[in-house]
């Protein structure tokens, strides 16, 4: 049971990695699952540009890739971040970039979980289960 964070061609150090690992291994608890081996790698936009055309043969830019190995109830799975995407993406809804980050690290897990984006009612359940398991840093937050 393994959450690792690894950072590729991009200058970024993850905050709080404890809390971080706690949150991820609460949310997957949360859906009956248990946490395998689940490795992010925050990185650039071509890093990610350069994945997602050798990977899924599509040739676009994305804030997340996720590769999925996930067996029975155990969690496990690839996570790539372009930091460049959150960092645009956080100016563009105008958040504050730590928590669009968040965003996107939990946006991961619920594909791991089983919770697909592709159609319009797709990602409004998305939405729905970032919101909810965001809910759980900002509990956190309040009792400090």
């Amino acid at each position: 049971m393994t959450i690792s964070f690894q950072v590729e061609d991009v200058r970024f150090s993850l905050p709080e990695r404890q809390r971080f690992k706690k949150w991820i291994r609460e949310t997957v608890e949360e859906h009956g699952k248990k946490v395998g081996e689940i490795g992010y790698l925050f990185c650039s936009d071509e890093y990610i540009l350069e994945a997602n055309r050798t990977y899924l043969d599509h040739d676009t830019y994305t804030d997340i890739i996720t590769f999925d190995y996930v067996e029975g109830n155990i969690v496990s799975g690839d996570i790539l971040i372009s930091i460049d995407r959150v960092r645009d993406n956080a100016e563009q809804f105008g958040v504050p970039f730590e928590q669009e980050l968040r965003r996107v690290v939990i946006h991961g897990v619920h594909h791991l979980l089983g919770q697909g984006d592709k159609s319009p009612a797709e990602a409004a359940e998305m939405r729905q289960r970032e919101d909810a398991s965001l809910l759980w840093w900002e509990r956190q937050d309040s009792e400090c």
